[in-house]
């Protein structure tokens, strides 16, 4: 079982976090859609012995775009691929794109999952973050969509400057009020070349502190677990049957191809991804060349994947897969590396797996990138 992940690069305006790849132009919508529908056919051959078991439009924004552009997308998946009966069909979509009929269009053909940007209740952290909904926007859309999509995530940021323990229990409470199956939810952080860098380095805006990240991290989790939620990745809560496929798919190591600007695609050996330009990306797949760059993965590189994206989630690392995959020295290596966890209680292993603690959770990169290894080739 595989997964297409669909980028969309466009957004009405940029939050200031954020360094994904995206335009606020829609100039070229139209020409994009027709280069993704393309790269899509284009494809095809590397998932001739596939089944494609979920569909993802990320961004960017892909609520910007019309239904008919969404729809023509998953028809021309549907016509160059083996599909599952009932595959997971997320569109991620902004809190102002989500109209009553809007959601209602999207509810009638194959979109099965909303993913929906909230980020926070409130209006001044809306603002801090240069979202495009305001507060009210975010509980109407929950509201509407509630009543047709069963499967619905949404996004929450913690750690936000000057945002105190109550507060963020209030967003959660709100969140909960709704009753939607899955959220996932984010440290806020500071990326380069970002406007929130910029402002935080003028000091127009405090840097976040870890500390009280770390606080809202461990709040967010037991109030969840509490309302029976599964914390079944670092930043992924979900009811029992609403886990994300997708996502789960990356973290399980399963194949995806990426089509769009900036994707990126994974075929068990080899990663790949697009150019991060429109026009390039756009003039490439007209010319019928597929915009890619590839780069095959070493045991290593795939050793220091498989304990990266382990100990994120529930399923840990397997030490016999480790052994069996990657060898002796391997698993000697990682046994060596985090027996030092395992006495401070960050780590502890159970039934031949590797995880991380209650404590250890919220530092389970850190961590795992302690038992990376540079080279045993």
């Amino acid at each position: 079982m595989s997964g297409i992940y669909i980028h969309i690069p466009f957004c009405k305006q940029a939050c200031h976090y954020c360094d994904f790849h995206f335009s606020t132009s829609l100039n070229k919508k139209d020409e994009m859609v027709l280069a993704l529908a393309k790269e899509i056919e284009m494809r095809k051959i590397e998932f001739q012995d596939e089944i494609v078991e979920t569909i993802y439009f990320g961004g960017g924004t892909p609520s910007i775009l019309e239904i008919s552009d969404l729809k023509l997308l998953i028809d021309t998946v549907y016509q160059n691929y083996k599909v599952v009966e009932n595959p997971e069909i997320t569109v991620e979509a902004n809190p102002d794109d989500l109209t009553e009929n809007r959601i209602i269009e999207l509810s009638k053909n194959k979109v099965n999952r909303l993913s929906i940007g909230i980020q926070s209740f409130f209006e001044d952290d809306l603002k801090l973050m240069n979202r495009a909904h305001n507060a009210e926007e975010a509980k109407k859309c929950l509201e509407t969509a509630t009543q047709y999509f069963d499967n619905i995530s949404i996004d929450l940021i913690y750690g936000i400057p000057q945002m105190s323990n109550e507060k963020w229990l209030q967003n959660i409470e709100t969140a909960l009020s709704f009753g939607v199956p899955h959220i996932s939810s984010y440290a806020l952080t500071v990326e380069p070349k970002t406007a929130l860098h910029s402002f935080i380095q003028k000091g127009i805006i405090p840097q976040p502190d870890d500390e009280v990240a770390q606080e809202h991290f461990h709040l967010l989790v037991d109030k969840l677990l509490e309302n029976g939620f599964v914390h079944y990745e670092l930043s992924n809560f979900g009811k029992e049957n609403y886990f994300s496929k997708n996502n789960s798919s990356y973290w399980l190591g399963k194949k995806y191809i990426g089509i769009g600007p900036s994707a990126h695609s994974y075929d068990g050996k080899n990663r790949g991804w697009n150019v991060s330009n429109n026009s390039l990306y756009i003039k490439s797949i007209q010319e019928n060349k597929l915009p890619i760059e590839i780069e095959t993965l070493t045991k290593t590189d795939r050793y220091n994947e498989y304990i990266m994206t382990g100990l994120r989630t529930i399923w840990g690392v397997s030490l016999a897969r480790v052994e069996q995959e990657f060898g002796k020295n391997y698993l000697e290596y990682l046994n060596q590396q985090a027996s030092k966890f395992i006495e401070d209680h960050l780590l502890f292993v159970d039934d031949n797996v590797l995880r991380t603690t209650k404590k250890g959770k919220f530092l389970s990169d850190g961590i795992a990138s302690d038992l990376f290894l540079l080279n045993l080739e």
